[in-house]
């Protein structure tokens, strides 16, 4: 599940959770913890992924700081890469940064 806007800053999914029944073609109940409890309980199958051993994929409940709106806060950790980009008459810098809560692979 995802809170915020979509796009390349979006936290990863949380979870793993237990579906409890298929509502209807599309959509799914899933066994929230009480944590979430704000948060409605039947979702899209869009918004769900499939589960993954990896541990590095999945983040734990504990350590997302979700707001009363149900906003999240993106932090850079540190620079990776520096670089500048030059288009005719135009120097762009572009940076690629470590996100908190995101691996290496997710850095942008």
């Amino acid at each position: 599940m995802r809170f915020g806007q979509k796009g390349k800053l979006s936290p990863r999914f949380i979870g793993p959770y237990e579906v409890l029944e298929r509502v209807g073609p599309v959509a799914y109940i899933l066994a929230l913890p009480s944590e979430l409890d704000k948060i409605h309980n039947v979702f899209h199958v869009s918004m769900l992924r499939r589960y993954r051993s990896d541990p590095s994929y999945i983040l734990p409940v504990e350590s997302i700081e979700v707001n009363p709106d149900m906003t999240y806060e993106e932090e850079p950790i540190r620079i990776l890469a520096r670089e500048i980009k030059e288009l005719r008459n135009k120097k762009i810098p572009l940076v690629k940064v470590l996100w908190r809560y995101h691996s290496g692979k997710k850095a942008t």
